[in-house]
């Protein structure tokens, strides 16, 4: 047994935090882990997770008033904020608990206080002053919420303090175009708050395909959203009724919330980096190797402190790849290509695989489009104007599946499965051979006909 107090110590007990200490307790490694939040990390205790369930909450009552064309007829309906906010944090604090037994169940000590490096083999527990040696360190820390310098930038929010507010606004003002921004917007809209989204760039979704982009914004519409681009706040005044907030073109907009949306940053201010001798790059992210070594060697990072791919899953994969490379003699790289990941937009977003813009400069002439655009059977009698957008891009003569873009009603669930195929280089002609599901919407990935590239075709 070596000198040191842990084999791995893991400071955060986020999502690959707590899948890396568990295994690594379950190898008969001696493991601590701090966390001076809740165990869960953002997914759980304040982003995934409570979001999922806020969508679900504006689609309930999305349905009641469109069960109507159904045969449902609903009276005194109304809905109560605190309700739906107490019983997701009932359901957050059971499974923090959860991930807190998982660590202590399998015999890893956990520190609910916040832990910074001293060294490359020592931390610091800041509440206790504790120290504890350690031979390896993983980072997994994550990422929070950033917000820009301007003045009265104090009376605005992030999306942290969403999942606790006193009261539901009656208005509320979301900066920002991304999907955070795009999917608090939408909950809101559809609990029957008053949305405006402000971006300062002309299109929302930036780095997603061109058509879902335009999809989007044009869903955003649909649910009432007043969009409003190429704008930058400058300041934010609070006044009796509320806050007044100025624009870079000299416009105001008066609101009862303020919504900051505008990006995430990695989790490393004071954390105690260069006294490990760990680099970071100039966002703050912890600099990795393919097998999420930093450039001290016996400190490793995962999930969204290293801003590679800042999903939930990927951490767990990452911190799996962490274990078997460094403890079971197994050297594995987590492979971040063709990930399929959902915006939970009201529809949501699917997507896997690159965009057209991207497949055009990788592959020129040689790429082959997919669309359709269709107004999805329930929504008929229902008269919902939803419709559900389906693209798909090929590259080469064998016409191999590199990217497919959904935007429309259960789009989350069909792009995991999409994701398969995607993973596994499946060409156009294996998914034309699979015979269609109907009445489905997921029936038309099979039976997609080829775009015709035309001069209103945006693909950038």
């Amino acid at each position: 047994m070596s000198d040191y107090d842990y084999d791995l110590f893991v400071i955060g007990a986020g999502s690959g935090g707590v899948r890396a200490g568990r295994l690594a307790a379950q190898l008969g490694k001696r493991v601590g882990v701090a966390e001076e939040s809740m165990p869960g990390g953002t997914c759980v205790v304040r982003g995934c997770v409570p979001k999922k369930f806020l969508v679900y909450g504006a689609d309930y009552g999305d349905a009641i008033k469109k069960s109507a064309g159904y045969g449902w007829s609903v009276e005194g309906v109304s809905f109560d904020w605190g309700l739906l906010r107490d019983c997701i944090q009932k359901e957050v604090n059971r499974l923090s608990g959860i991930y807190s037994g998982i660590l202590e169940k399998n015999g890893a000590d956990l520190y609910r206080e916040r832990a910074e490096l001293v060294d490359a083999h020592t931390i610091r527990l800041c509440q206790s002053g504790e120290t504890k040696t350690t031979e390896t360190i993983l980072i997994a820390v994550g990422g929070s919420p950033w917000t820009p310098e301007i003045k009265g930038i104090e009376h605005a929010i992030v999306s942290d303090d969403v999942f606790h507010l006193p009261e539901q606004p009656k208005r509320m003002l979301v900066i920002g175009g991304g999907y955070i921004a795009c999917e608090f917007a939408g909950v809101f809209a559809g609990l029957g708050t008053e949305v405006i989204q402000a971006y300062r760039g002309g299109r929302l979704l930036n780095g997603f395909d061109a058509e879902v982009r335009d999809e989007v914004g044009d869903l955003q519409l649909r649910n009432g959203i007043d969009t409003r681009f190429n704008i930058s706040p400058t300041e934010i005044r609070k006044t009796d009724g509320g806050y007044i907030v100025s624009f870079n073109n000299g416009s105001k907009i008066g609101t009862d919330c303020v919504l900051m949306a505008t990006g995430r940053r990695p989790n490393t201010a004071t954390l105690g980096l260069d006294a490990a001798g760990v680099d970071i790059d100039a966002a703050g992210a912890v600099q990795v190797d393919k097998f999420s070594k930093t450039s001290q060697d016996n400190i490793y990072a995962v999930g969204d402190v290293t801003n590679r791919i800042n999903l939930t899953p990927v951490a767990i994969r990452e911190g799996a790849a962490f274990i078997e490379t460094v403890f079971k003699d197994n050297p594995t790289a987590f492979d971040h290509d063709n990930i399929a990941s959902a915006v939970f937009t009201r529809p949501p977003v699917g997507v896997c695989g690159i965009t057209e813009g991207e497949a055009r400069k990788l592959y020129g002439d040689d790429v082959t489009v997919y669309t359709t655009d269709f107004r999805p059977m329930k929504n008929i009698l229902a008269q919902d104007d939803h419709r559900f957008f389906m693209k798909l891009i090929t590259k080469g003569e064998e016409e191999t599946v590199i990217g497919v873009h959904l935007v429309g009603e259960d789009s989350g669930e069909m792009i995991q499965m999409v994701g398969i195929a995607i993973k596994a280089k499946l060409t156009k002609a294996d998914f034309d051979a699979t015979c269609a599901v109907h009445p489905t919407i997921a029936e038309e990935i099979v039976t997609l006909k080829p775009r015709e590239i035309n001069k209103t075709t945006v693909v950038t």
